[in-house]
C-alpha cells in the first residue's frame, strides 16, 4: 500500500523533528515563544513541502525552513517587544543537576550569544551535517564555513574556559 504525501511528510518531520526543537531552544529563551516558533516552523514545512524536491536530505532541507523560520519570528519579535525579565532569569539554580546537564546548559548559552548565522552553523555542525550541507543550507561556500567553524570553536572553547573559571572561583 502505498503511502499519502501527508503520511510521507508526517513521517520525514517525526524522524527529524529535534532539529526544529533544537532551533527553538538556541534561539528562543522563551517557552511559550519555543511553542509558539515551533508550531510556526510546522507550518512552514507543511506548507513549503510542496517544493521540497530531494536535491537535498529532508533533514537539510528542513534546517534550512527552520532556521528561516526562527530568524523570521525573531525579527519580527524584537520589532514588536523589548526583552521583559523572565522568570528564568530568577531562578536559582537546583543542586541536584548533574555536571553533564550543566555543561551542556552552559554550551547553549553561549551558542544562544552568537550571530544569527554562527548560531545556525553550529546548530549544522553538532548535528554532523558535512561542511557542503552547511554551505547548502547557509548559502556560504565550504571554505568559509570551515573558517567560521574554527573561529566559532575557538571562541567558545575560550568561553567556556572563562565561565568553569569563574564557577571556581
Amino acid at each position: 500500500m502505498r503511502k499519502s504525501l501527508n503520511e510521507v511528510f508526517v513521517q520525514l518531520v517525526n524522524q527529524n523533528l529535534g532539529i526544529a526543537h533544537k532551533i527553538c531552544r538556541v534561539y528562543f529563551t522563551d517557552p511559550d515563544d519555543r511553542d509558539d516558533v515551533l508550531q510556526e516552523m510546522m507550518y512552514q514545512l507543511y506548507k513549503s513541502y510542496g517544493g521540497f524536491n530531494g536535491r537535498a536530505k529532508f533533514s537539510t532541507w528542513m534546517y534550512s525552513v527552520c532556521l528561516n523560520t526562527a530568524l523570521t519570528y525573531r525579527r519580527k519579535d524584537q520589532k514588536q517587544k523589548h526583552e521583559l525579565l523572565t522568570s528564568a532569569h530568577e531562578q536559582i539554580p537546583d543542586p541536584q543537576v548533574g555536571r553533564k546537564a550543566e555543561t551542556i546548559d552552559t554550551l547553549y548559552s553561549l551558542i544562544a550569544t552568537l550571530p544569527p548565522l554562527n548560531k545556525a552553523i553550529v546548530l549544522l555542525f553538532l548535528e554532523d551535517l558535512t561542511y557542503e550541507e552547511i554551505a547548502e543550507i547557509t548559502g556560504l561556500s565550504k571554505a568559509n564555513v570551515s573558517v567560521k567553524l574554527v573561529r566559532i570553536k575557538r571562541s567558545l572553547e575560550q568561553e567556556m574556559k572563562k565561565r568553569i573559571e569563574d564557577d571556581n572561583h
